[in-house]
């Protein structure tokens, strides 16, 4: 009877982890590339890695606003709050940590919610899918900077959120590639787009 209890006990356990680690922000999209993002220097020897197809090939050799506008493909004077560019800037390139919450590591709803804390002094759920729940929800064209975007690469449910910046970029924590900019109308992110809107905070 005792070895029934334990492996009921094994399977429960495996199960609940099993659930946390598909709803979790860190679910490995289908089809995920192996290859790693193109980085661009930025000023000071500062790297700015990006996947967005149309960003990969712009040299970036100005001032870091500089730089940012580049890849986002908009003027300098369209980047409104700095201080969330400082804060992308001190995070990028982070690997990604399934539950990680340090510059050493951590996940894509880790990062919007350390985001939210810092550049708008607000509170955010932990959880991607709980953030898609608590957001006044926006059409695609009428996204502006800080607006939070989601995604579903294992299924039905949110699994995946990024902050959204300018001219279809995000950034947002990659499995494979740590913080990253990335553009949400490439197809592979664009075919697991499933939500996006304001916080309602």
């Amino acid at each position: 009877m005792a070895s029934n209890l334990h492996r009921y006990v094994f399977h429960f356990l495996y199960l609940v982890f099993i659930i946390a680690f598909l709803t979790s922000c860190g679910a490995r999209r289908k089809g995920t590339s192996s290859v790693r993002p193109r980085t661009e220097s930025g000023a000071y020897g500062k790297k700015i890695p990006t996947d967005a197809s149309d960003a990969r090939d712009r040299p970036l050799t100005r001032s870091k606003i500089e730089n940012y506008a580049d890849i986002l493909g908009v003027p300098v004077s369209e980047l409104e709050n700095r201080e969330l560019y400082q804060f992308i800037d001190k995070w990028m390139g982070s690997p990604h940590r399934l539950g990680g919450t340090q510059k050493s590591g951590i996940d894509c709803s880790g990062f919007v919610g350390i985001l939210y804390q810092e550049v708008y002094r607000k509170n955010l759920p932990r959880s991607s899918r709980e953030m898609g729940e608590h957001v006044k929800r926006k059409y695609e064209d009428k996204l502006r900077e800080g607006d939070l975007i989601f995604f579903s690469f294992g299924g039905k449910n949110i699994d995946h959120v990024g902050v959204y910046l300018h001219n279809n970029k995000f950034v947002h924590v990659s499995t494979r590639k740590g913080v990253i900019i990335s553009n949400m109308k490439d197809s592979w992110y664009y075919k697991y787009f499933v939500r996006c809107g304001t916080p309602k905070i």
